[in-house]
């Protein structure tokens, strides 16, 4: 590839970027509001026991239906990887699968009128195809990255762009569902019990509604505006010997197990908001407003982040975020109910560093990719995408059951004045425990062996060798 010819128009970030705000138009509903609408919604019952017993399946069932799913995104990466088309190997899922994603979205957040053991048979089912089509939308989506421009840095503008419009759609997530939830379902004050429950099952499902028509249309867009540039130098290899480079992939492992734990983090935190509104401050209302304020200063990160990591590099300036952000968490333990500015402030703070660092994250796994090419002369970009997805599945299979789990165990139940206990457990969820994880995934980076002078002289080398290859055969 000419030098020139390796910048990206901010067209063909754009429409690379509209991808990102289709997946997260369900992957931060999921986040946010799916723990709630299960233990509120879908599952709700006026009877303590049966409630608790629910919510035990409920996290045995999330975190089932997600390890399962991870199998499904390595058959994924291999298959794009091998995927032949005049499209390319990785766009054209992005044209096949958008319509079944939007479908079966609609249906995850659908409450049928089953006993509770068919709720939970049905509800197996819809997270299960749920999660496959997302994976067999997403990861080829996410392996794109990785083929539409050699340069490191231009990767690193790009997942900007990807993580600004993320966090776009996040914004209309926050600010817009409950109140859609709510409106479609008219919901009313003096509505309780069975009946309100009813109502915010409709309300959940016409919302879903709309978001799937937006992220098909989003989705087809990123397929019209993007091209794949990137050509492996040998493209035949074993399925085998893919495998055994990526366990032999030393930065991607440790992008792996980092990918996990900030995932993991981000998923107990999200998942708490709801629950510390409603039941530590006393208004739930209030959740909306903190969540977006959240989103606007991570969005604002991410815009930026691509200027410091030019001077600070990608490793020392992801460790200095995490950091931050667990030490953030750590200290709003102590704002109490009625500080709600306070609780603002170290949102604010917290979203800020700790936004960008996805950005930053699956910029460092496309070099990943590229130092196995250098290693091996081979490149499996799908693979090591669809691997490097696992690690968002795995930290939400982790942090949506430790969710539901920990609640169930400090007494929670849905709907009423809770005990000390559970008030204690979820302020815990939302501070100690995501700060905790936060801080292992700075540590854990130290580890990393890849810095920006290295990754460039890998970025030289694999593109001498193409320009040679390509000289040889013509």
């Amino acid at each position: 590839m000419k030098p020139e010819t390796q910048k990206l128009t901010f067209v063909e970030k754009t429409g690379y970027a509209f991808g990102d705000a289709a997946s997260n138009l369900f992957w931060m509903t999921f986040i946010y509001f799916q723990g709630k609408f299960y233990t509120d919604v879908f599952f709700y019952t006026p009877d303590a026991e049966l409630e608790r017993s629910l919510l035990e399946k409920l996290a045995a069932l999330l975190l089932l239906t997600r390890f399962l799913d991870m199998g499904f995104d390595l058959f994924m990466g291999v298959l794009g990887d091998r995927t032949r088309t005049r499209w390319g190997k990785f766009r054209p899922y992005l044209l096949w699968v958008a319509v079944p994603f939007g479908i079966i979205s609609v249906l995850t957040f659908t409450t049928p009128s089953f006993s509770p053991n068919g709720k939970l048979i049905y509800a197996y089912i819809t997270l299960c195809l749920m999660m496959m089509v997302y994976s067999a939308i997403n990861i080829p989506y996410s392996a794109l990255m990785g083929v539409i421009s050699p340069d490191s840095q231009e990767r690193t503008s790009v997942s900007s762009y990807r993580f600004a419009f993320a966090f776009a759609a996040g914004l209309v997530v926050q600010y817009s569902t409950l109140y859609l939830v709510d409106y479609f379902g008219k919901v009313g004050p003096e509505m309780s019990g069975v009946i309100l429950a009813a109502a915010k099952a409709h309300g959940y499902q016409l919302t879903m509604g709309i978001y799937a028509v937006a992220a098909v249309a989003l989705f087809f867009l990123t397929f019209a505006l993007t091209r794949e540039r990137v050509q492996p130098i040998q493209d035949k290899s074993s399925l085998r010997q893919d495998l055994k480079d990526l366990a032999t992939n030393v930065p991607w492992l440790i992008l792996f197990g980092m990918g996990t734990l900030t995932v993991c983090a981000v998923a107990i935190r999200s998942g708490a908001i709801l629950y510390y509104f409603q039941y530590y401050v006393g208004n739930e209302k209030l959740a909306a407003s903190f969540m977006v304020a959240g989103t606007l200063m991570s969005l604002l990160g991410t815009i930026v982040i691509q200027h410091v990591t030019r001077f600070a590099g990608r490793k020392a300036t992801y460790i200095g975020l995490a950091t931050l952000g667990a030490i953030f968490l750590a200290v709003s333990y102590w704002v109490r109910p009625e500080q709600v500015a306070l609780m603002f402030v170290f949102q604010v703070l917290y979203s800020a560093v700790t936004g960008p660092t996805s950005a930053v994250l699956w910029a460092m796994f496309a070099d990943s990719a590229d130092y196995s090419e250098w290693r091996t002369s081979r490149r499996a970009t799908g693979l090591v995408f669809s691997a490097a997805g696992m690690s968002n599945k795995l930290g939400w299979a982790i942090g949506g059951p430790v969710t539901v789990w920990l609640l169930a165990l400090f007494g929670y139940r849905a709907s009423v004045a809770q005990t000390p206990h559970a008030l204690h457990g979820i302020l815990l969820l939302f501070t100690f425990i995501p700060a905790v994880a936060f801080l292992l995934t700075g540590v854990g980076l130290l580890f990393y062996p890849l810095n920006e002078a290295k990754t460039k002289k890998i970025q030289s080398e694999l593109q001498a060798r193409q320009a040679a290859t390509e000289a040889a055969l013509s």
